[in-house]
């Protein structure tokens, strides 16, 4: 091979590889706006990438294109000066010194339609499950728009859980959002799997953000099952996922539940967990050097929590509505957690779940006394409500004097709210358990509840006809 004709091979070679490059420059026109210019990272700290030479806003993707010609997703999550904030939505495996950064000046989306309905989504949007491609057409931004405050709907009818204890005594109102306040490891997930299953609600979406992998499966196989899947939309971002993706995964159900609302459904929202939320928050204001406040959390954090909370709720009246349950995650049981007592702020109630109710085999581990639906009596009647007030006035007394019950310290007959506590405790234990193969409707445990109340107007009335520093006749006894 003579000296020119390898000087005219090199030429083509380069030749070819500037024609395919121009081609691919040329291909990407038509589908931007605008004229884009690239940068190229500069510098990479734990999941933070520092794009210089290129401009985008918050929120936008970007493609981070290495020398072997991979690419890899990141989102525009802040910036300094001419410096560019990226984190990657998936894996940064392979990212190299000066790696080329595309800007593309499109936010992030998700296709909905009745075809997600017993389908299980992953950050992006893709199906985790093997049933096949979406058969989607339209698609939605993931922050939602927001709707006149004045234009909502009241909420004014009940919303059937299909949970004894919280359909009788915190019930919860078409539209409303409450918090589910737990430790770990007392029975939140299957309180939410016999919601899922047993509520009147139109329609489901479940997004399980920042928890175990086999949660996932386990939850969708053993806690829903067939049943609760064939109306339910399933969005899972395990705990391994990004932080931006644990984010998506909560805008992403919000932004599903929102379009089924709007094509007048009423929809139940199970998000587990908003501790995650706010955790991946927290990770990527940390990275991009927001100063930590309240326990190492930046105030953006705080600012993050009603914008996402907020979008639940009812529309316009004679629309639907999204009634939303928000699990909170108190670390070591504190209540006083930042993001517990944040949360309780700005939700419509919090049901906090019970340790030691757990652990002694009672389930729902419903804490009746730290619980309150804030709605509750804008959605049940007069009767209702008495009831419940009676309820909680003796179950309470039991609670404060219980110590002293336990021990034997306390008399008979030295307080007859006490002594009919005393009475009614079994019932009431037996009244607020439930198996979880059990559904109870609203009217059966509004039926129930009128049960006990009459037993406790009973007691009330043979205490009320007892000397307390006499013996109790056995026909009194008898009676209760």
């Amino acid at each position: 091979m003579t000296e020119q004709s390898m000087l005219d091979d090199i030429v083509a070679s380069h030749k070819n590889k500037w024609l395919k490059k121009l081609a691919e420059y040329q291909a990407r026109m038509p589908t931007v706006s605008s004229m884009l210019v690239e940068g190229k990272v500069t510098r990479m700290v734990g999941m933070t990438l520092e794009a210089l030479g290129c401009q985008a806003a918050v929120g936008v993707r970007c493609e981070v294109e290495n020398n072997d010609g991979e690419s890899i997703e990141a989102e525009v999550v802040g910036f300094n000066g001419d410096r560019l904030y990226l984190m990657p939505t998936g894996s940064i495996q392979g990212i190299q010194p000066n790696a080329r950064v595309i800007p593309s000046n499109a936010v992030y989306e998700v296709a909905v339609g009745e075809s997600l309905l017993g389908r299980v989504l992953d950050g992006t949007g893709r199906p985790l499950d093997s049933k096949g491609p979406l058969n989607t057409t339209e698609t939605i931004a993931l922050n939602g728009k927001p709707i006149n405050p004045l234009d909502r709907a009241p909420v004014t009818e009940p919303l059937d859980v299909g949970v004894r204890a919280i359909n009788a005594l915190l019930s919860v109102g078409r539209g409303q959002r409450l918090g589910l306040f737990a430790g770990s490891g007392v029975g939140k997930s299957v309180l939410l799997g016999m919601m899922t299953r047993y509520t009147t609600a139109d329609v489901i979406i479940v997004g399980l953000i920042g928890e175990r992998g086999r949660e996932v499966k386990d939850f969708i196989n053993n806690i829903l099952g067939e049943e609760g899947m064939a109306r339910a939309v399933v969005v899972a971002v395990p705990a391994d996922q990004t932080p931006v993706m644990r984010l998506h995964g909560a805008f992403m159900a919000t932004s599903i539940a929102e379009y089924f609302r709007d094509q007048g459904k009423n929809v139940l929202l199970l998000m587990d967990s908003l501790t995650r939320f706010a955790q991946a928050q927290r990770e990527i204001a940390l990275a991009i050097g927001e100063p930590p406040a309240t326990k190492g959390y930046p105030p953006s954090v705080f600012g993050k929590l009603p914008q996402l909370v907020e979008r639940a709720g009812n529309a316009a009246k004679g629309n639907g509505s999204i009634t939303a349950f928000y699990t909170v995650l108190t670390e070591g049981d504190d209540q006083m957690d930042p993001i517990a007592d944040a949360s309780r702020a700005i939700l419509d109630g919090h049901i906090v779940l019970s340790r030691a109710l757990a652990e002694s085999g009672h389930f729902p581990a419903v804490d009746i006394e730290a619980s309150i639906s804030r709605v509750m009596v804008d959605i049940i009647d007069q009767n209702h409500l008495t009831m419940v007030q009676k309820f909680k006035h003796i179950y309470s007394t039991y609670k404060k004097n219980e110590d002293l019950i336990t021990i034997g310290a306390y008399t008979k007959g030295s307080d007859s709210r006490v002594d009919q506590s005393i009475m009614l405790q079994p019932q009431f234990m037996e009244f607020l358990k439930q198996d979880m193969h059990e559904p109870a409707s609203f009217q059966q445990s509004q039926q129930e509840l009128e049960i006990l109340f009459e037993q406790a107007q009973q007691t009330e009335q043979v205490l009320q006809t007892v000397d307390p520093f006499e013996p109790m006749p056995e026909a009194n006894k008898n009676q209760l």
